[in-house]
């Protein structure tokens, strides 16, 4: 039996016979820093080989590997060039080389279809099949019916997976339909934030988006109702499947809950056919959800397992051209036609040479690589599951895939891609949401090195912040606003509107007696919009504020708990948060809020005119939080000394802005172009 440390023993260093060797240090920093490809150095080195055919060459490249084939048909010396990825290792050139310089080389040539599976992929990943909206009730322990109020965020098997796969660095592509209305747009839009490739997204006119509605009754108790009839993502059918996005990518991942449909299976099957023709993986979830196949009914949506000949026989036809197969226990046992463990993987096992990886739940998972039917569970890599409370389990098996896709997509070995699937299926079944909740890569690093206190992760202060640096939807990167009262808005927006529409940033603070027709005045001309709140009491509130808008809390000293109030609702609710900060000492301020937990995506200081002002603020937000946004400087003077003192602001690589304030002369426009332009050359002149 081959175990992956003890049960217990929560999550601790990664051992190293678990890590991917390949690169070293230097090499997986920058591959985590960049989203793409790194850049092609092409080195050329000349080998003659005489052979007894005119010979076709095909260069394949993988980082590190070059592969040749060829097609012998007459007498002549050809001439091959190396080309190799900078920054990688290549130890297989050497070995590449001498079988091409060898004797008797067109014995030991491959064929076409053998090293396809090696030219270098645009993408890591396309998911195929469903796509919902889901709607997640918040009030935990009520049932279905008497829910009050939902979270909605993308689910749906595919859609989920591609989205964790993003989060975690892969590139990933989802394939699907949406419908031509707001639940299609959120779709789309929220793919695409989240780095998903959305190209082969289609836009039914006639069909609607999928909606699913889910409750949190107990640790075991999960009901939810599919409306899916004659929904988008039903009539994704094989005339939807592009060749040339299947061909880009190193894997296609199909699931079982789309082979249920006519035109969903059609489709599932040509990507498989493609992949094949291509040289690229093809990974199944098993995915299997009675109701979906017609079993159960409607109200029977949290079933996970029931007995069908016609989805086994079904499944029976896919699983020899898988190369991963991942599934629970039940999903092997539907999958196989046998309701022991043991016998379903054996029996698949028979039928496919692909990698298995039997999830558990709290127990972890099983992977069986390679080799005959084993005798017994243990002889694949046990990998114990962690211990975190049960909150939510609908999504969890999504992450968990993404998270061994982490590994399995990057060639590590299957202990590190079990670690990685643990860890995010652990991070997710302790949250609410599907999608949304899914980790970082920056945030599963953190997890499965230090661990977590907190056996509901949830309540993990850590965890959740750096759940929501690496996540949250993020505005613009520097801020050029104007502060403006109640009766001078109007005013300062359709300013704006004309002056600011080239400046990114460009804004305004709101009042806290602003009203919506004037907050959603400002969004309709796309300005970052922030509007004041007073620290405690009127968080309640912040529900009826549109999701894109910054809150703006002034800090007093001694009115902590009412901006740590503020602080949890604005994280509960996906908000960025502004802390205006007055007074002689910000730098304590700045430290003192820290240690309340209070972490503000923004600060607002006072420009000062001491350099040195700045930079004591610089050393208390970087050792509070490495991840804050930035200081935005407040300006009340006029705007020649404004300019003095923005050159003061611009050195200081925390500033990331301004915002004037006092009274707006009837200038407006003219007042932004001036302030804009005199921070310009500042941040030019350092």
């Amino acid at each position: 039996m081959r175990s992956l440390g003890k049960e217990g023993d929560g999550v601790g260093e990664p051992a190293a016979e678990c890590l991917d060797q390949r690169e070293g240090a230097e090499d997986q920093q920058r591959e985590r820093e960049a989203p793409f490809p790194r850049p092609l150095a092409v080195r050329m080195r000349a080998v003659r080989v005489t052979v007894t055919a005119v010979t076709v060459v095909v260069v394949a490249l993988r980082p590190g590997v070059v592969v040749v084939g060829m097609l012998v048909v007459m007498p002549v010396g050809v001439m091959v060039m190396g080309v190799r990825r900078h920054g990688w290792r290549t130890r297989y050139d050497g070995a590449a080389r001498k079988e091409i310089a060898a004797p008797g080389m067109a014995a030991n040539c491959v064929g076409f279809a053998a090293i396809l599976p090696l030219v270098s992929a645009s993408l890591d990943l396309v998911a195929i099949g469903r796509v919902s909206v889901d709607l997640y009730g918040q009030q935990i322990g009520s049932p279905l019916e008497d829910i009050a109020t939902f979270a909605k965020a993308i689910g749906g098997c595919p859609a989920n997976i591609a989205i964790g796969a993003a989060r975690l660095g892969l590139r990933s592509a989802l394939l699907t339909r949406v419908g031509d209305e707001p639940m299609g747009r959120f779709v789309l839009e929220q793919l695409a934030r989240e780095g998903v490739d959305t190209r082969a997204v289609q836009v039914d006119a006639q069909r609607l988006t999928p909606l699913v509605l889910l409750a949190v009754r107990d640790r075991d108790s999960f009901p939810l109702v599919f409306y899916r009839e004659n929904c988008a993502d039903s009539v994704l059918g094989p005339e939807n499947v592009p060749e040339e996005l299947i061909a880009s990518a190193r894997a296609v991942l199909v699931t079982g809950t789309h082979f249920s449909l006519g035109p969903g299976a059609q489709a599932q099957r040509k990507a498989i056919a493609l992949a094949r023709a291509h040289g690229r993986k093809v990974i199944l979830d098993i995915d299997y959800r009675p109701n979906l196949w017609g079993l159960g009914g409607h109200g029977a949506g949290a079933s996970r397992y029931a007995r069908s000949a016609r989805v086994t026989g079904t499944l029976a036809t896919v699983l020899p051209d898988c190369d991963l197969i991942v599934g629970t226990e039940e999903e092997m046992h539907i999958a196989a036609g046998s309701e022991d463990t043991l016998e379903a993987v054996r029996t698949i096992r028979a039928r496919s040479h692909a990698t298995l990886v039997v999830k558990r739940g709290a127990a972890g998972c099983v992977v069986f690589e390679t080799g005959p039917p084993p005798r017994s569970l243990e002889e694949g890599l046990v990998a114990p599951g962690l211990a975190v409370e049960v909150y939510n389990v609908l999504g969890a098996g999504d992450a968990f895939l993404a998270g061994y896709l982490r590994g399995y997509l990057r060639d590590a070995p299957a202990a590190q891609c079990a670690r990685y699937a643990n860890a995010c299926g652990a991070l997710a079944v302790s949250r609410l949401l599907c999608s949304a909740e899914f980790p970082s890569f920056i945030e599963l690093e953190y997890y499965l090195s230090h661990g977590s206190r907190e056996r509901a992760l949830r309540f993990d202060a850590a965890l959740n912040h750096l759940h929501w640096v690496t996540t949250a939807r993020r505005g613009p990167g520097e801020v050029r606003a104007l502060a403006t009262g109640v009766q001078e808005a109007q005013r300062a927006i359709e300013a704006l509107a004309g002056a600011g529409t080239a400046v990114a940033g460009a804004g305004v603070l709101l009042d806290a007696a602003a009203d919506p027709p004037l907050r959603r005045a400002a969004l309709r001309q796309g300005l970052w919009v922030a509007q004041e709140l007073a620290p405690g009491g009127a968080s309640a509130h912040l529900i009826e504020w549109p999701g894109a808008m910054t809150v703006a809390c002034r800090y007093a000293e001694g009115a902590e708990d009412g901006l740590a109030q503020v602080h949890a609702v604005c994280r509960a609710q996906g908000r960025e948060l502004l802390v205006v900060i007055g007074g002689t000492a910000p730098p304590q301020a700045i430290a003192r809020l820290y240690a309340c937990g209070i972490r503000p995506d923004w600060w607002a200081l006072a420009a000062p005119a001491d350099p040195g002002v700045l930079e004591t603020c610089a050393q208390a937000i970087a050792a509070g939080d490495a991840y804050c946004r930035g200081v935005l400087v407040l300006l009340e003077e006029a705007a020649e000394d404004a300019a003095r003192r923005l050159a003061v602001a611009a050195a200081s690589p925390v500033v990331r802005g301004f915002i004037a304030t006092g009274s707006i002369p009837s200038g407006v426009a003219e007042r932004f172009r001036a302030l804009t332009g005199a921070w310009q050359a500042a941040k030019e002149g350092h």
